[in-house]
Order: structure tokens, then C-alpha cells, then sequence
């Protein structure tokens, strides 16, 4: 009986600056039959565009020197066939739809396991878990923030033109950008 060829193991491309989180991450993906390749900024992901074959990235969307989301089409033009998850520790409704309107696979708030990933990719559902207390809705100060950070990406980051586009001072929005720089 003929024996089928060996199939190759996917490549998995992870994007993310947390040191240790990429770390446990890429080596339970590994576990899991992916070769993975790993960046931990925006600038080094795209350095390896020009000779990315992954099948597969999971991108962190808040990176130090920039948003995940802005690899999202860069990597779908290099592999169009790429399945990509978009993890965040601030994750938000605005943020996901942005994420999938982008073209990526699947949404994740961290923290995350592998195997939640791996199901993200081949887009089955998560397991049935303990239904959560309810949601409490957010707040004010949130969803400021979060129309804010919608309308600087509309702007390409442009603090000026958002601020005109907020209809506020370029100073305001500067300080409540700086102010909550560090996280929600």
C-alpha cells in the first residue's frame, strides 16, 4: 500500500510584544504542529514580509510601535489564504469589527490558550463554558476613549486632524491620549 507524502507542518507567524506571553504562546503552537516565527513589533513583522510563506498569524493588536491591525491587509496581500487571529487585552466591540472587516480570521480577548487559537483558525466554536455574570455596561470615560481611538485610526494617527474631526482642542485630545496611554 502506497504510503501519501509527509504533509509539511503550517507556518505561523506570531506578532506580539510581550516577551513571555509570545514565548508560551509559540512554543504551545509548536506542541500543536505549527512552525512558528515570531516578531515582537510591528516594524519587525513587516521586515519579514518580502519572504513570509505563513499560512497563519495571530497578531497582538496593541504593539509598542503600533497597531496590529495595520498588518492585517499587509499580510493578506502577501498570503492572500492566510488565517489570522487578532488577540487583545483591550478588547472592545469597535475593535473586533475593525479587525474582521480587515480581514482577519477571529477576534480574541487575552488572556488566551493555544488551543482557543487553533479552534479560532479552523473557526470552530469555543467550548461551552460557565455563563459569565452579567455584563455591566460601560462606561462614559470607555466609550470616550473608545470613539476617540476610532476616529485617531480614521485619521492615520493624525492627532491634529482628529482633534479637528472630535471637534476639540489638538491640546484635550493630547492630554487624554497621554493620560490613558498607559491602558484602560
Amino acid at each position: 500500500m502506497p504510503s501519501s507524502p509527509p504533509t509539511e507542518s503550517p507556518q505561523l507567524l506570531l506578532v506580539d510584544d510581550d516577551d513571555a506571553f509570545g514565548q508560551v504562546l509559540a512554543t504551545a503552537l509548536g506542541r500543536r504542529g505549527f512552525r512558528v516565527q515570531r516578531a515582537d513589533s510591528l516594524q519587525a513583522a513587516q521586515a519579514l514580509l518580502p519572504t513570509l510563506e505563513a499560512t497563519h498569524a495571530v497578531i497582538d493588536l496593541r504593539l509598542g510601535d503600533g497597531n496590529g491591525l495595520d498588518l492585517v491587509p499587509q499580510l493578506l496581500q502577501r498570503c492572500p489564504d492566510m488565517r489570522i487571529v487578532v488577540l487583545s487585552g483591550y478588547a472592545s466591540i469597535p475593535t473586533a469589527i475593525d479587525a474582521i472587516k480587515l480581514g482577519a480570521t477571529y477576534y480574541l480577548a487575552k488572556p488566551i490558550d493555544a488551543e482557543a487559537v487553533v479552534r479560532a483558525f479552523d473557526g470552530s466554536p469555543a467550548p461551552a463554558q460557565p455563563s459569565p455574570p452579567p455584563l455591566q455596561p460601560p462606561s462614559v470615560r470607555r466609550i470616550e476613549w473608545e470613539h476617540i481611538q476610532r476616529v485617531l485610526r480614521d485619521c492615520h494617527g493624525n492627532v491634529s486632524a482628529a482633534a479637528r474631526a472630535l471637534r476639540m482642542h489638538r491640546r484635550t485630545l493630547q492630554r487624554k491620549l497621554s493620560k490613558r496611554s498607559g491602558g484602560l
